[in-house]
Formats: structure tokens, sequence, C-alpha cells
């Protein structure tokens, strides 16, 4: 295998299966009251398992289409980026019980992954369209950890 396909697979993995580590669900995330619009909680794997696949396959697609070592690390590090971003969501608002913390971390990795689906562009056109539903999850679920947040608040006492 060689190197774009071996970060992308890894890039992919950490973040799904840390994301899903980090994400326990028990009695105080059940006792939140949450609108009535959520999603399942079993969609959510499902949908974040396809979600980091079509981003890793934009990794690669985007490594081919890169012509300089400068824009291989520009790509590298965008996704590292993207990946510390995606992966401070869950333990603000499920390990530490802080919504209204996730919910100031959100425009971070929203800002993340837009970045992803603008720079990708110069170096595969597909690569960027396969960031969308990236984009469009996180979109949703920011204002899902609104909604949550208005409903429950206040935090932390």
């Amino acid at each position: 295998m060689d190197f774009p396909l071996i970060f992308a697979i890894s890039w992919a993995v950490i973040l799904g299966l840390g994301g899903g580590a980090l994400t326990k669900i028990g009695g105080w995330y059940y006792d939140l009251k949450k609108p009535s619009w959520q999603p399942p909680d079993w969609l959510f794997g499902p949908a974040w398992t396809v979600i980091l696949g079509l981003a890793a396959w934009a990794f690669v697609l985007s490594w081919n289409g890169v012509s300089s070592d400068a824009e291989r690390t520009l790509l590298i590090v965008l996704y590292i980026m993207n990946g510390v971003c995606h992966f401070l969501w869950s333990p603000l608002f499920f390990t530490l019980k802080r919504p209204d913390w996730a919910l100031v971390e959100v425009p971070f990795l929203w800002v993340s992954v837009l970045s992803l689906a603008i720079f990708l562009r110069q170096w595969s056109e597909l690569a960027s369209l396969l960031i969308l539903p990236y984009l469009a999850w996180v979109s949703f679920a920011a204002i899902l950890n609104w909604k949550i947040w208005q409903l429950n608040r206040p935090f932390g006492r």
C-alpha cells in the first residue's frame, strides 16, 4: 500500500473508532431533552462511516492531484487539523457532558471541513464534492447541538 491510502484509511479509522469510543451514551444522554427531528441513535454510526469513508477517498484523489511537496504538506495539515477538531467534539459533549462547550467547538470543526471542501477543489473537483456530505452533516449536527443546549441549559451545575 502507498502512503496516501495508508494515511486516508488510518485517518478515517482513527476518527471513526475514536469518536465511537468517546461517545458514551448513557443515562445522562437519554435524560436530555431532544428535538423531535433528531435522527435515531443507530443512524449516527453508519452516517459517520460513510462520511469519513468519502473524506478518506477525497484525500487519495487530492494526493494524486497535488504537484509539489508544499501542496502535499498542506493537504496533510488540512486533514490533521480537521482530525483534531473532529476528535474534540465527542469528549466535550459526551464525556464531559458539556453540550455548551461542544457548541463552542463546532465552528472550528465546521471551518476545518469547509477548508477541506475549498482547498481540495484545486487538486480534484470530485474530492471537493466528496466532502460536501461531511459539511452538511456537521452543519446539521451543529444545529442539533444548539437545540439540545437550548432545551437543557444551563450545564456545568
